[in-house]
């Protein structure tokens, strides 16, 4: 398994990718490679980290607003080559099916279930390095 992964999170909220960041923690599994994050603001920074390459996984913040991550997660799953596995964070539960149309490959709800959260990502984390081994 590789050293480190990156993992990309867009959200316009300061707070928000904070969360992200202490629920991922260093490694968010055991079995997990440890984690660097990339924290993007504005969708126009995803668009442009995921055409640099490296990235390993996508958070995504589906309240993002003026570009939301669901509609962001639809545009780089069409547009990008070997786009990486996105996380998706919907508001509420009921929000499931949009995480769905948007092609996220796993959702969490916000606010943030650090458990949940990490189970995820380690998830998605296995799922890339199994795809790219």
């Amino acid at each position: 398994m590789q050293a480190t992964a990156t993992v990309l999170v867009y959200s316009d909220n300061a707070n928000t990718r904070e969360q992200v960041r202490l629920a991922a923690g260093r490694r968010p599994a055991a079995d997990a490679p440890q984690i660097e994050i990339l924290e993007c603001a504005t969708a126009p920074a995803v668009l442009t980290a995921l055409e640099q390459g490296g990235i390993d996984v996508c958070v995504l913040d589906g309240e993002t607003a003026p570009a939301g991550g669901m509609g962001v997660c639809r545009q780089i799953k069409d547009e990008i080559f070997r786009c990486p596995p996105v996380l998706l964070l919907i508001g509420r539960p009921q929000d499931a099916w949009l995480a769905t149309w948007s092609r996220a490959d796993a959702a969490v709800t916000h606010p943030l279930d650090p458990v949940a959260f990490a189970d995820a990502l380690a998830g998605l984390l296995r799922r890339r390095h199994l795809v790219q081994a």
